[in-house]
């Protein structure tokens, strides 16, 4: 790489940048099956770990490229895959419940996509309904599933807002997301004790009386 290209890619890491509100991905993402996937990493993160000087005859390293493509594949970059994405179940809100409604401290882990190291937070939410309620095992779901990528938190958060919004039917809605970097706190800056908090709301939440009371639940 050169090294304009260099100073570009450790500016945009180092201060966290992104560049779109969706996740960029090509338009041949899911040409491949998980398993050819998880084929075409294993072989690719060996050949990383050899250029690091290490010795995959050993037992103990021997499976690792394997372990880490499928890892990134099912698990840690699962929610990349549409296919992967939960069913969201709202229905009819037949009890007349018209107040806020607040489901906190739902912990999610993710990636940063400048480094690939582990986001680790919890986000909060809250809506008042419009004339449709959703199960509460789902906003964790979905919370999940955007997490389950490599993101940047401020799309993160706006990525859950919407699909919320969407589900829903109305703009009544607001998430709050915060988390500890491991970008931030094992390299670079090595900052052990900051998180990062981002916010997005809509609807009857631009009020700042309404926006308070949210507060004070969470």
């Amino acid at each position: 790489m050169k090294q304009e290209q260099q100073n570009k890619a450790d500016t945009i890491g180092d201060n966290h940048i992104g560049t779109s509100a969706e996740t960029p991905l090509r338009a041949d993402a899911f040409a491949k099956t998980d398993d050819q996937k998880i084929e075409s990493i294993s072989f690719h993160y060996q050949k990383i770990m050899e250029e690091l000087g290490l010795d995959l005859t050993d037992d103990s390293l021997s499976g690792t490229p394997y372990r880490v493509a499928k890892m990134y594949v099912k698990e840690l970059f699962s929610g990349l895959d549409p296919k992967n994405k939960p069913k969201i179940s709202v229905f009819d809100n037949k009890y007349q419940y018209n107040k806020m409604l607040v489901e906190s401290q739902i912990t999610f882990n993710s990636s940063c996509e400048h480094h690939f190291l582990p986001i680790i937070g919890k986000a909060h939410i809250g809506y008042i309904s419009s004339g449709k309620v959703i199960g509460l095992s789902k906003m964790n779901r979905i919370v999940e599933y955007y997490g389950r990528r490599p993101q940047v938190q401020e799309r993160m958060t706006i990525q859950i807002f919407n699909e919320l919004k969407n589900a829903l039917q109305t703009n009544d809605v607001i998430v709050v997301v915060e988390a500890e970097h491991l970008c931030v706190s094992t390299r670079g800056v090595n900052d052990k004790s900051s998180k990062t908090t981002t916010l997005e709301f809509g609807g009857k939440f631009e009020d700042d009386q309404v926006r308070n009371d949210f507060f004070k639940m969470i």
